[in-house]
């Protein structure tokens, strides 16, 4: 029996800035049938408190438990493995005042850190590259916050945190330690002990085969596939991933799952 259910945000519930139709009120099925819903995101940007408050204009009520995205897996793993490491940053201002609240101590010139991380930030150039040649060498810590390459917008994909984590990568000549958010093992751990259910009663619902389905796959939950997003089924096709169900979006979850 479905007792929870892990929900992608970005081209899922939602793309830019407005919500994918009918997905409210799928979510609103599912919590009156008694499935716990998590909403799980690789965007690194946002806090638990912005998605709370970006919420309120799609009509779905949540409160901070209820979302995990990749900046709180990423600070969770620092404050866990490297609570007083002197960590350097590349990512958005708004990333960077969450780790900071959180207790991690971050550092402006690149050679005093002991930990690199690798996110999303728009201002990423040839000086951040040159930033990570003097920061990372065999004794750093190399970590990337999510592996998006890409990111759905309203009008279409823009680079993701992945695509920055590799090329920084290239550039130092070494791939990371670890890149948290989905489908890393930190993430699933993170996301069912959350909504306090075991993997074979929880559902997993995105649009990308390579993370969120594949972090389902791994630890035997239901996958469910929506096509609203990155993929679709000329992906499925290739893909190593084999949904339990593909979906034209999350509206059609609730009468799929009867």
């Amino acid at each position: 029996m479905i007792r929870g259910a892990i929900v992608d945000l970005d081209g899922c519930v939602y793309r830019g800035q407005s919500a994918i139709p009918g997905a409210p009120a799928a979510i609103e099925r599912l919590r009156e049938r008694g499935v716990d819903v998590l909403f799980c995101s690789n965007n690194p940007t946002k806090t638990p408190a912005e998605y709370v408050e970006r919420f309120t204009g799609f009509d779905i009520d949540i409160d901070e438990r209820m979302v995990l995205p990749a900046s709180t897996v990423t600070r969770d793993y620092l404050r866990e493995h490297h609570p007083d490491a002197p960590t350097y940053l590349v990512g958005s201002d708004s990333l960077r005042e969450y780790l900071a609240d959180g207790g991690q101590s971050l550092v402006e010139d690149p050679r005093d850190a002991t930990v690199f991380v690798a996110s999303w930030d728009d201002r990423f150039d040839y000086d951040v590259m040159h930033d990570a040649l003097a920061a990372i060498d065999d004794g750093t810590t190399f970590l990337g916050t999510d592996p998006d390459r890409t990111v759905p917008t309203g009008d279409g994909l823009m680079p993701g945190s992945g695509a920055i984590t590799a090329a920084i990568a290239g550039t130092v000549g070494r791939e990371p330690d670890r890149v948290l958010g989905k489908p890393a093992d930190e993430t699933a751990r993170a996301a069912l002990s959350r909504l306090g259910v075991p993997a074979e009663d929880c559902i997993v619902v995105g649009d990308r085969l390579d993370t969120d389905l594949a972090m389902g796959e791994r630890n035997g939950m239901t996958t469910v596939l929506v096509r609203s997003g990155v993929s679709d089924d000329g992906d499925v096709a290739t893909s190593e991933v084999d949904p339990d169900y593909v979906l034209d979006s999350l509206a059609d979850l609730p009468d799929a799952l009867c």
